[in-house]
C-alpha cells in the first residue's frame, strides 16, 4: 500500500509539472497583448517596451519559464496585469465561491441518483423506467450552457422568480465571506447555476448506480438474505445498494475534481464569481500571471481527486491494490 502510495504522489508530481509547463507555453504562444489593456495606440513603443519590462515579459522565454518555477516553488503565482493584486489572493477570493457551487450541485445530483437508480434497478421493466433513462440520458448530453439558458428563460426572465446571474443583488455588500455564506441573498443566486449543474451531473451516478445494482442483485449473498425472509425493500436498500456504492463513490471524489474545472460553462452563463469565471476573464484579457494560477489551481484538483480516488478505491476494495503488487 505505501508503494502504492508513493508511485501515486510521484504521478501527481509529474503530472503538475507537465501541465505547468504546457500552461506557461500556451499562454505566451497564443495571441493577444496584456499591454493593449493599458495602452493607446497612440502610444510610443519605448512606453510600451517599460510596460513590457515592469511585466517582466522582456525576458527570454526560457528565463521567464525559469522564474516562474522559482516563484511557484515559493507558492507565488505572482501579480495580475489587469488587477495588480496578486494571483493568489484573487484565487483565493474565487476559490470558495466554485467550491460551494460544486458541492453543492454533487451532493444534490448524487444523491438523487443514488435512490433513483435504486428504485430503477428495484422497478425494473416498468413504464417509470422507460421514462427515467431517456430522460436522464438527455440532461447528460444536453450542453450545459443550453441548460442554464433554458433554466435562465423560464425562471428568472419570464417569470422573475429567480436573480439573473451574480452572487448578491445590486447594491448589496459582500463583506467577508462568512457573512455572506449565511447571507439569503447569496443562496439565492446560487439556486439556478446549481440546479443546472445538478441537471447535468445526475445522469451519470443514475445509470451508474442502476447498472451496479442489477449486477449485485445477482450475488449469493442477497439471495441468502432472500432466503432469510427478508423484505424486498430491506434487502434492495441495506444489501444490495450497500454493495453498489463502491463505483459511484469513486466516480464522486472523480466528479468533485472535473466539476471545478467544468464549472468554467456554468459559472460564466451566471455571473457566478468562481474560478471558471476568472479563468474566462484573464484568458480574454491576455493576463497571463492570473490564466495562469487559476488553470493550474483547475489541473491541481483535478490530479489530487483522481489520485484521492485511486488511493479511495483500492482501500475499499483489496483486490486493486493486489494487483497493483502483481
Amino acid at each position: 500500500m505505501a508503494r502504492h502510495l508513493l508511485g501515486r504522489l510521484g504521478h501527481l508530481v509529474l503530472v503538475l509539472w507537465v501541465v505547468t509547463t504546457l500552461t506557461f507555453v500556451m499562454f505566451r504562444l497564443m495571441p493577444g497583448d496584456p499591454t493593449l489593456n493599458f495602452l493607446s495606440p497612440s502610444f510610443s513603443q519605448e512606453t510600451r517596451a517599460a510596460l513590457l519590462k515592469g511585466f517582466g515579459l522582456d525576458r527570454s522565454l526560457g528565463e521567464q519559464y525559469l522564474i516562474y518555477l522559482r516563484n511557484l516553488l515559493h507558492g507565488e503565482l505572482g501579480q495580475s496585469f489587469l488587477q495588480g493584486k496578486s494571483v493568489v489572493a484573487l484565487l483565493a477570493e474565487a476559490l470558495p465561491n466554485t467550491i460551494i457551487l460544486t458541492l453543492v450541485s454533487l451532493c444534490a445530483a448524487y444523491a438523487f441518483g443514488i435512490v433513483a437508480g435504486a428504485f430503477l434497478a428495484f422497478r425494473r421493466g416498468g413504464v417509470v423506467e422507460a421514462v427515467a433513462i431517456p430522460s436522464a440520458l438527455a440532461t447528460r448530453a444536453a450542453p450545459e450552457f443550453w441548460l442554464g439558458m433554458l433554466l435562465l428563460a423560464g425562471l428568472a426572465f419570464q417569470t422573475g422568480l429567480f436573480p439573473t446571474g451574480g452572487a448578491l443583488s445590486p447594491g448589496a455588500e459582500a463583506g467577508s465571506f462568512g457573512a455572506m455564506l449565511i447571507s439569503r441573498d447569496y443562496w439565492w443566486h446560487l439556486i439556478l447555476p446549481a440546479l443546472t449543474l445538478t441537471l447535468y451531473l445526475q445522469g451519470l451516478p443514475l445509470l451508474l448506480m442502476r447498472a451496479t445494482m442489477l449486477e449485485v442483485l445477482n450475488d449469493e449473498f442477497i439471495v441468502m438474505a432472500r432466503m432469510k425472509g427478508l423484505s424486498r425493500w430491506s434487502v434492495v436498500m441495506r444489501h444490495a445498494a450497500r454493495n453498489a456504492l463502491l463505483p459511484v463513490a469513486t466516480a464522486f471524489a472523480l466528479g468533485l475534481g472535473a466539476s471545478v474545472g467544468g464549472n468554467v460553462v456554468v459559472e460564466t452563463v451566471f455571473a457566478w464569481p468562481g474560478i471558471g469565471r476568472v479563468l474566462v476573464q484573464a484568458v480574454q484579457s491576455a493576463d497571463y500571471p492570473l490564466a495562469q494560477g487559476a488553470f493550474l489551481l483547475i489541473a491541481f484538483v483535478l490530479v489530487v481527486m483522481n489520485t484521492v480516488a485511486d488511493l479511495a478505491y483500492a482501500a475499499l476494495d483489496p483486490r486493486v491494490s493486489v494487483g497493483a503488487q502483481r
